[in-house]
């Protein structure tokens, strides 16, 4: 109900008769109920899609820190890889510290 509405009901109150003032009530009052049922239904239903966008968000995250872990450790072999041919190198072409 808007608010034009909501005035024309204030409006007329005083010349409703108690009858229509009781009819008025039960309306209002089974209006408001089944808002309210409306409203827990679907409550339930937003609240299941928040969990769910949530647990996508937490995976998307973890999967992010996995690869980016994957990724730095890729990158530490390739060094440790290099510094063990240079040391082979080294110690097989009889460079410094070497004696051949």
């Amino acid at each position: 109900m808007n608010d034009e509405e909501r005035q024309y009901w204030v409006n007329i109150l005083p010349i409703m008769t108690p009858d229509q003032v009781a009819n008025l009530k039960n309306i209002l009052t089974n209006e408001r109920q089944q808002l309210s049922a409306i409203d827990k239904k679907y409550g339930k239903e937003v609240a299941a899609v928040q969990q769910e966008e949530a647990l996508r968000r937490a995976d998307e995250l973890r999967r992010s820190r996995r690869n980016a872990r994957a990724a730095q450790e890729h990158k530490n072999q390739e060094a440790e890889d290099r510094e063990t041919d240079a040391l082979l190198k080294t110690i097989e072409g009889g460079g410094p510290g070497g004696s051949a």
